[in-house]
């Protein structure tokens, strides 16, 4: 919740601690509003006027968030002599009834006006003021006269009822920044943590912190330093890379240049009483001296969590206190009931039992006492019973089950270190308090699932809509990997498998904290890769686990005889095995019945996946190998296609000597390089060439088989001495022997014979083609031949071949109807349009004649060319005078 905009005022009492709170313009706010006043005076010490300002804070919150509708800011301000609370709303318009203009306050008995009557007659001074913005209502609380030395204190306890701690009790002191960085760390949290100041402080907190919380559900670190107080338990990851259960309190302050910042104080979690709050007994509201108390609040406390997983972690602290447990667990059950889920735990290593699962029915290794309340007095005479408790140092154990309408929902314990410790009338008060909370606990589960449900869809379509995008086998990969982290695990490896006969390969490696990449991708290129197995479904690989503790452990033990010297290899050793440490499950990749890969996900220390998040995992899986395969196919596809393209095309132009030659060609449809458009120039035979471009109907691979033909045909029969129009005659014969796959084909085809005086002969053939343009030193454009059929339409054709001259400076162009077809519209550029452009090249080279008419073919429409082009120009250049 954002801190209000809070303008500083000149006071007779030295303010001495402030605590600031928004709530949203919804009934539970009032609720929400009377916790967090309440909390905050306790936590300050001043118990004696609890009661008072809880209720002046419940009406003025009614205001604002009820009456005014909008949301309410609560400041609380400790000062020497007592406190002042302000209630701000933003609906400054609102009136208030004022003493001594003849307007009255109004009943009690009425909604309106009896928050200030309250204030009148409980606060010892009270006001309203206003801004452009808001109106703020505040009142002053005095603290009773009390003798010096006088302070709250809780009851005397024999000596063996005190709660146990170590000889030296260690409070470790974190200050966290207003970017949730650590800025402090005490000499106790070294002692506790085993960090060294300097190794953590910069760092988030996140980084070490084992935070219960299901992402996008509950309540997440962050919030909670946000808080203007917490109190709960987690884990921290020391830097042997176990977590270290820790009960916190968090009390977030500003200092005299009023930046924020969280202090937390942690202890080990079976030390909580030397900071946990006193556990408060609910209190009767003004107005309700004659309801019951709501048996759900008198065990969860006020306000219950709105989140599920706060909801638990309450449920699990209230009910060890309760019983006065060293440990307490909840579990939820599966939809099927054959399965609990553990889902809140305290007093035990949370992070390594969060959402493992252990059957319901009997059976050894089973929770067998899950629907009826149960008691052990000994586990050690029954190994197994409970499996969550197994190698946790528990004896006895209370278990009771959560149901509703009498369906098993989840299963409530509480554990204690000695044996003998509960009996049926500590299971009889564990049923009652479990009967309280299974229908919240159901209702907010079926919550949950929903939103996971919905959350799971969403991501599925958006991954499915990413990987149909693409095509690119790389891409492909890191789009696998990048859906996957961090939102189903903390990290993820791809292994691809290339054949039948090739063992799986470590393609991609990816960590939330890019830092550990490296160090990831090391330690699984050292450990054999997991068996290609095709049975569907995740299973567990615990070989990155215990390669990473072997490694670490070896390291730790390398340290010792070297000293600090290693310090840098240990860390990032130390780090990696935290990151893999906890579980690794490996999904199959399959597409068209074979494994071509495995997914392996992974999770840092002492962590489990989830269920839902794993039945995602094999959803995304599934599409990811399709994709995956899809983009091998592709590309093996588009290898061999460019291949073949690249056979059909000249494999060179040769030098002309006397003439200069440019050729640009392009082939239209993505991934084609030749079209139905080529173009092709060769020697003959001393002194003379070859040169033909040419346009078959159509495009794409149908068209480029008769490009093929046509190019390698022309040149076969060319150099057995055949004439332009023998050439033509038999390759329109060749085509037409093609039957159905033949199709008609435009040529330009020509022999050219370079001069000694500087000019060239030319003899060309154009059956069906655009006439080739002839430009002149003096800038005239003109046809250079006159058109004659087609080929591949009719068997017997009459060509014949025209000679022209080339004279030093002239141009010849040759260009398929890709060109002087090009359309906008209705607008085509045509014989005429080419024509001009090319009277605009005199003097140009070859190269530039043909660059300029490219040129203006692109500028002549703004949509890409839907049809091959190609280009020839020939330039007989002027002699160099000397």
């Amino acid at each position: 919740m954002a801190e209000p905009v809070v303008k500083t005022r000149t006071r007779s009492s030295v303010i001495t601690a402030r605590a600031a709170a928004s709530f949203d313009p919804v009934g539970r706010s009032v609720a929400t509003a009377r916790a967090f006043v309440r909390d905050t005076l306790q936590g300050w010490g001043y118990s004696d006027i609890v009661d008072d300002a809880v209720v002046l804070t419940s009406e003025l919150v009614t205001n604002a968030v009820i009456h005014a509708g909008t949301s309410a800011d609560v400041l609380c301000l400790r000062t020497e002599d007592g406190v002042r609370v302000e209630v701000a709303d933003h609906y400054p318009e609102r009136e208030v009834p004022i003493q001594g203009t003849g307007r009255s306050f109004g009943s009690p008995d009425r909604e309106n006006g009896r928050g200030l009557l309250l204030c009148a007659a409980l606060a010892s001074r009270w006001g309203v003021e206003y801004t452009s913005t808001q109106k703020q209502v505040w009142f002053q609380l005095d603290l009773p006269q009390r003798p010096v030395g006088t302070r709250s204190a809780g009851p005397v306890l024999p000596t063996g009822l005190l709660p146990i701690a170590d000889e030296r009790v260690r409070v470790a002191v974190i200050q966290i920044d207003q970017t949730s960085t650590i800025a402090n760390w005490n000499e106790d949290a070294q002692r506790i943590f085993g960090y060294a100041a300097e190794q953590v402080v910069g760092k988030p907190l996140a980084d070490i912190a084992a935070w219960p919380h299901t992402p996008g559900i509950g309540t997440g670190i962050a919030e909670a330093l946000r808080l203007s107080r917490w109190e709960g338990s987690y884990g921290i990851r020391g830097a042997d890379g176990r977590v270290i259960p820790v009960y916190a309190s968090h009390l977030r302050v500003r200092d005299t240049h009023g930046e924020p910042s969280t202090v937390c104080l942690l202890v080990h979690d079976y030390e909580r009483a030397v900071i946990q709050t006193p556990l408060r007994a609910p209190v009767t509201e003004t107005g309700a001296e004659h309801r019951s108390a709501d048996p759900f609040e008198v065990f969860i406390g006020s306000p219950a969590p709105d989140d599920l997983d706060g909801l638990l972690q309450r449920t699990v602290e209230r009910a060890r206190d309760m019983l006065d447990g060293d440990s307490a667990f909840l579990l939820l059950a599966t939809d099927d009931e054959t399965e609990l889920e553990v889902r809140a735990t305290t007093g035990l290593p949370s992070t390594r039992q969060r959402f493992a699962r252990v059957p319901v029915e009997s059976g050894t290794g089973r929770y067998s006492s899950a629907r009826m309340p149960t008691v052990h007095d000994d586990l050690m005479a029954v190994p197994g019973a409970v499996p969550l408790l197994n190698d946790t140092g528990m004896r006895s154990v209370v278990t009771v089950p959560l149901k509703v309408e009498g369906r098993l929902t989840g299963s409530l314990g509480v554990a204690a270190e000695g044996a003998g410790r509960y009996s049926n009338e500590e299971a009889l008060r564990l049923q009652f308090a479990a009967d309280r909370i299974a229908l919240a606990v159901e209702s907010a589960r079926l919550g949950e699932l929903e939103r996971l449900r919905r959350g799971s869809l969403s991501f599925l379509v958006e991954a499915s809509d990413l990987l149909a995008g693409t095509l690119d086998r790389d891409q492909t990969l890191a789009l696998m990997a990048q859906m996957t982290v961090p939102t189903l695990a903390t990290w993820c490896a791809v292994y691809t498998i290339a054949d039948q006969s090739s063992d799986p390969f470590l393609s991609y490696v990816l960590h939330e904290d890019e830092e550990r990449i490296d160090g990831l991708k090391a330690l699984l290129s050292k450990i054999d890769p997991p068996e290609p197995v095709p049975t569907p479904g995740a299973r567990i690989w615990s070989a990155p686990s215990e390669a990473a503790h072997q490694a670490a452990l070896r390291t730790s033990m390398r340290e010792l005889g070297a000293g600090s010297a290693a310090g840098s290899s240990v860390g990032t050793t130390l780090a990696t095995a935290s990151a893999v440490g906890g579980e690794t499950v490996v999904l199959p990749l399959v597409a068209r019945n074979r494994v071509i890969g495995m997914l392996t996900l992974g999770k840092p220390s002492d962590d489990h996946f989830r269920q839902e998040i794993l039945e995602l995992a094999e959803d995304l899986s599934r599409r990811a190998a399709l994709a995956l395969d899809n983009a091998r196919l592709y590309s093996e596809r588009t290898a061999i296609s460019q291949a073949l393209q690249r056979s059909l095309l000249p494999p060179g132009l040769p030098q002309v000597p006397g003439v200069e030659v440019e050729v640009i060609y392009r082939a239209a449809g993505e991934g084609n390089e030749v079209g139905g458009d080529f173009y092709d120039l060769f020697p003959i035979r001393d002194g003379a060439y070859g040169f033909a471009i040419g346009d078959v109907c159509g495009t794409g691979p149908e068209a480029a088989a008769v490009t093929g033909l046509a190019r390698h045909a022309l040149r076969l029969l060319a150099r057995e001495g055949f004439g332009g129009p023998a050439v033509l005659e038999r390759l329109n014969a060749a085509i037409l022997d093609e039957g159905a796959r033949s199709r008609f084909l435009t040529l330009l085809y020509g022999e050219l014979w370079p001069q000694e005086d500087g000019s060239a002969i030319l003899k060309v053939v154009c059956a069906g083609h655009p006439l080739p343009l002839r430009l002149r030193q003096d800038g005239t454009v003109e046809p250079a031949a006159d058109p004659q059929p087609l080929l591949g339409v009719m068997e017997d054709l009459e060509l014949y071949e025209q000679v022209v001259t080339l004279d030093p400076g002239d141009v010849l162009l040759c260009v398929t109807d890709g060109v002087t077809e090009r359309r906008e519209g209705t607008r085509m550029l045509g014989d005429d349009g080419l024509a001009d452009v090319l009277t605009t090249c005199t003097g140009l080279t070859a190269g530039a004649v043909a660059s300029r008419v490219l040129r203006a073919v692109e500028r002549f429409a703004a949509e890409p060319a839907s049809d091959d082009m190609a280009i020839l120009a020939m330039r007989v250049p002027e002699p160099h005078l000397t």
